[in-house]
């Protein structure tokens, strides 16, 4: 579930291997190119944390952040 907390919207996800979280953020790379709004994320492993917040707005969470989190949920679906 994404937290909002700090003026970024926060998820971390888990996945079996590396290579399922790799692939996981191959797609979300994807998905942010074609948005044209870009996620803060780390991986390690196979946990991948994505924080989303929009910085050309004051580094605030905006319907872009929103938009882009319920996109990447539906990655998984």
């Amino acid at each position: 579930m994404w937290k909002e907390e700090d003026n970024k919207l926060k998820r971390t996800f888990k996945f079996k291997d590396f290579n399922q979280a790799f692939g996981f953020m191959t797609r979300v790379a994807l998905l942010a190119d074609k948005m044209d709004h870009h996620p803060n994320w780390s991986n390690v492993y196979n946990t991948v944390v994505i924080e989303l917040f929009t910085h050309d707005k004051g580094n605030m969470v905006t319907d872009k952040d929103r938009a882009l989190a319920k996109a990447i949920d539906q990655l998984l679906s």
